[in-house]
């Protein structure tokens, strides 16, 4: 665990403030007004790739953190769930003394970013839900990728390979070898099965914001590829008819990890909603 640094280091350096029962890990990035991204299911914050994050600090302060028993960040004593990882969320921007930031949530990262918006609606100026839904059982992904992301089988690696292979269209895989290397051939930090379990649970038991979503109140973007095979389109194309002032964006050929295959268009699609 990193001790807690003052928050005057260097740009992009790791350090850990407490929040409630854990201590988080985080890393800050560029200068302006406060952009907060929240990581998906069974990641830690060095999934963000350097070069999007250094798109995003040309115009704000990023914040990048690890979730509730991920990477650097405890597990705590209390149990998991959405609602605990929004809280987790604006504990640590409360601990930055951060009044207010956009926030951009990515998968389950987006569930968290909504649940914030609802129970902590002051911080929150504009609300990017990259790959969204708002009830898990609405719009699900086909079996056979259910199948998947199920299957328990074969080694780490293997599983891991199924997991990826679910990111992205099967044309834009086969030709994009070396690019997946540097997205995953990379250390990741502490990633145990334990905590991707409790966030799978915490997914599952989730009740979602259907009912909800007609009283956000927030300027909404929905950005989702096109092909994304995990959380389908018609997610967001559902939430951006029920949320007032709200976007959507459709990235063709694009699967759920669009930010890794179109880094700079994912880019300027948000950054552009954000301005």
């Amino acid at each position: 665990m990193h001790s807690i640094q003052p928050l005057t280091g260097k740009s992009g350096e790791t350090f850990s403030l407490s929040v409630d029962d854990i201590v988080m890990s985080c890393r800050i990035f560029g200068e302006g007004y406060p952009l907060v991204l929240i990581m998906g299911y069974g990641s830690t914050m060095n999934l963000w790739e350097t070069g999007l994050l250094e798109l995003f600090a040309s115009h704000f302060r990023v914040i990048v953190f690890d979730n509730r028993g991920m990477g650097d960040t405890g597990a705590g004593t209390e149990n998991y769930s959405i609602a605990r990882m929004a809280d987790d969320t604006a504990g640590l921007m409360r601990a930055l003394n951060i009044r207010q930031a956009h926030v951009l949530g990515w998968s389950m990262g987006s569930l968290i970013a909504q649940e914030l918006a609802f129970r902590h609606p002051s911080m929150v100026g504009k609300l990017a839900l990259y790959a969204a839904h708002c009830d898990a059982e609405m719009f699900p992904p086909a079996p056979e990728v259910l199948a998947m992301l199920t299957d328990a089988s074969g080694t780490p690696a293997e599983r891991g390979m199924r997991y990826i292979s679910l990111l992205f269209p099967e044309m834009w895989m086969q030709s994009n070898g070396q690019r997946l290397k540097e997205i995953f051939y990379r250390p990741m930090g502490r990633i145990s099965e334990e905590i991707t379990a409790r966030q799978s649970e915490a997914i599952g038991s989730w009740s979602g914001t259907t009912e909800r979503l007609p009283l956000l109140g927030k300027p909404t973007l929905l950005i989702t590829g096109s092909e994304d095979r995990l959380v389908i389109p018609r997610n967001a194309n559902y939430m951006a008819e029920t949320i007032p002032f709200s976007q959507l964006c459709v990235v063709e050929n694009a699967g759920h990890g669009l930010m890794f295959q179109y880094p700079e268009l994912f880019y300027e699609k948000v950054k552009a909603f954000l301005e």
